[in-house]
């Protein structure tokens, strides 16, 4: 799929303007030139440290006479730092690329006038768990545009990116956690894998997680733990899922094939999609919830529409553009390389044809493929630091990590287990619910936000307000990482992001989001 980036929008409270620099930006509607598919042009050393300068002189200047109490020597060091900060590398990830034939105007978008906010010893603890670099794929849908890359080419890529936009070279990183739940045929260690394509050292340990669903979620509950107990300061989480490349089993075949037929096992339904413990599909545990929680199939469908609507306005506002490193597929010898840098499910959505579409797991039920997850090929990754670190380093932190939990129950009940990880999660993080201001709820299916909408009594229109796996996809590994991305274009001060797990389990994580946040000078 050859697609188009479209303009940046408000909803994104970050644009990566260096390596590491996430800059509200003070016209957002200028950053669409910032999508498009030109070949960069790099600027030199010295007009990028001149431009820096200029920029941060100016942003200072007028926030100094605009208020009387800023402190004058934090202005004289933000200012020197800026003016010696080294001009970055070239990079594919959105960060510095002056395109096409409007390279005044990108340029004017670098502007930022309002400082930001102060991050120093006396607000950042040394084991505070900061989240300092993003990046996530487009989600390709199933055999589709991102189906000829493996999941750890996809998670190299995303790593990549993710240490670039963050300021920090590989070398630092001290563990890898990554999820993948569809392992077969990947070749030993997946999470190694795309930590080595990413340009990680040799050195560094690489952890491969598997909770089904939740696999990036608890790959980055485990880097945070890591930082917290003083094991690491510097860790690289997320997942990654091809959902395409999953293989088809001939699991007698090892045996011999002495007579009759040979049963073929679908790999991705078997390691992804079935409830093992009641031999049926998870679409199964959607009907009980929708049966038990009295949600019909209309409630379901026009959930499903506002995912798509939700996710839609989302793309073409800007929304996901700060998130998405553009992902190029070779077409084959001889032919042009393809661009894919748009979720692939947003251009599928046919509203005429939902209500007419038959259920997919039980006679007269309530599911069906339009109201459902989509299945998808994607990655995401987080590059996490201890707040001593990001103080030492100079490093933009985007979010902090507050607190997270586990909670599981009945496995059919999977889908209802996010309001027991939820409360905790808030709790753990020292919040009242009233506190939080927006809500990823992973949608499995349509019907799981809608019933843990009701039985935690929150607002719709704090949750999912930019669609989710409805819309976008669901490649399984990677998609509790991808909530985590989203919510980091939230405007708000604490959001919560939440997925449930086959076998009857949720994790749940808070973040502190911090749009503001800058901490001095990169070292790197």
């Amino acid at each position: 799929m050859d697609s188009t980036a479209k303009d940046q929008s408000a909803h994104s409270p970050y644009t990566p303007a260096t390596h590491g620099n996430y800059s509200r930006l003070s016209d957002p509607s200028q950053a669409a030139q910032l999508s498009g598919q030109d070949p960069p042009l790099e600027l030199s050393s010295i007009t990028v440290n001149i431009y820096s300068g200029f920029r941060t002189v100016l942003a200072h200047f007028l926030w100094f006479i605009s208020v009387s109490t800023l402190n004058f020597y934090s202005v004289f060091w933000t200012v020197l730092v800026h003016l010696l900060r080294p001009a970055p590398a070239a990079c594919n990830c959105r960060n510095l690329d002056i395109r096409g034939s409007n390279n005044l105007l990108v340029i004017s978008v670098l502007i930022s006038l309002a400082p930001a906010a102060a991050i120093d010893s006396k607000t950042m603890k040394p084991q505070d768990v900061c989240v300092v670099g993003v990046a996530r794929t487009p989600m390709g849908g199933f055999l589709g545009s991102l189906s000829s890359l493996s999941a750890t080419k996809l998670g190299s890529i995303a790593i990549e990116c993710a240490l670039k936009r963050a300021n920090v070279d590989p070398a630092l990183v001290q563990e890898v956690f990554f999820g993948n739940v569809l392992s077969a045929n990947l070749g030993q260690a997946p999470a190694r894998q795309a930590a080595l394509g990413a340009g990680i050292p040799n050195s560094v340990v690489c952890t491969t997680i598997n909770k089904v669903c939740a696999s990036g979620m608890k790959a980055t509950m485990l880097a945070a733990q890591s930082i917290q107990l003083g094991i690491n300061d510097v860790v690289v989480a997320g997942g990654m899922e091809s959902m395409s490349n999953a293989p088809k089993y001939l699991a007698e075949a090892r045996k011999g094939s002495r007579f009759g037929h040979d049963t073929i096992v679908d790999g991705m339904i078997k390691d992804g999609l079935w409830d093992v413990y009641n031999d049926f599909g998870m679409g199964v545990c959607g009907e009980i919830c929708a049966d038990q929680h009295n949600i019909t199939r209309e409630e379901q469908d026009t959930y499903a529409i506002q995912s798509f609507e939700r996710g839609i306005a989302a793309q073409n506002g800007g929304a996901f553009s700060w998130e998405i490193v553009p992902v190029e597929v070779s077409a084959g010898r001889g032919k042009p390389s393809t661009i894919v840098n748009m979720d692939e499910g947003l251009g599928k959505f046919d509203p005429a044809k939902l209500s007419k579409l038959r259920p997919s797991f039980k006679y007269g039920g309530t599911l069906t493929s339009g109201n459902a997850s989509s299945i998808s090929d994607g990655a995401s990754a987080l590059v996490l630091a201890s707040g001593e670190m990001a103080l030492k380093l100079g490093l933009q932190v985007i979010a902090k990590i507050t607190g997270y939990a586990d909670a599981a129950q009945a496995p059919e009940l999977l889908t209802t287990t996010h309001a027991l990880a939820i409360p905790k999660a808030i709790s753990n993080a020292g919040l009242e619910a009233s506190q939080i201001d927006y809500y990823e709820i992973n949608e499995a299916f349509s019907v799981v936000p809608l019933a843990n909408q009701k039985l935690l009594g929150l607002n719709p229109e704090r949750v999912n307000v930019h669609g989710g796996a409805v819309s976008l996809g669901h490649p399984i590994g990677c998609s509790g990482a991808r909530i985590l991305v989203t919510l980091l274009g939230k405007n708000g001060k604490y959001g919560v992001a939440s997925i449930c797990n086959g076998g009857g389990g949720a994790s749940s994580l808070v973040l502190e989001l911090m749009p503001f946040a800058r901490v001095g000078h990169s070292s790197l």
